[in-house]
Parts: structure tokens; sequence; C-alpha cells
């Protein structure tokens, strides 16, 4: 009887480790769906001014374009 007692209790322990490597588990993943969720948003603003930033660059051509052209 006590063998069983034994073994039951080093499931129990086991099982209580194994929950707390799966909440570790969770809160890593947790964090890492936030970082890349910042990471995603700062592409998609650095996205905008590289397109603001080609815009702008393409006007100043065609304004320099003009300029030279018509002095």
């Amino acid at each position: 009887m006590s063998d069983s007692l034994e073994i039951i209790n080093e499931y129990k322990d086991q099982v209580r480790i194994l929950k707390q490597e799966i909440a570790e588990l969770q809160d890593a993943g947790k964090s890492k769906d936030s970082a890349n969720k910042r990471c995603l948003q700062k592409l998609e603003h650095i996205s905008i001014d590289l397109q603001d930033a080609n815009n702008t660059i393409k006007e100043l051509k065609e304004t320099n374009k003009m300029m030279l052209e018509h002095p």
C-alpha cells in the first residue's frame, strides 16, 4: 500500500511540475505574441513612412525636372 502511495505522490508531483511548465510556456507564448504585434505595428508605420518619403521624392523630381526645363 505504501508503494502505491509513493507512486501516487510522485505522479502528483509530476503533474504539478507539468502544470507549472505549461503555465510558463503559455506566458512565454503571450509575451512572444505581444512582441510580434508590436513589431508588426512598427513595420506598418515604417511602410507608411517609406511610401510618404517615396511620394515626396517623386514630387521633388518632377518639380526639379520642370524647373530645369523652364528656367
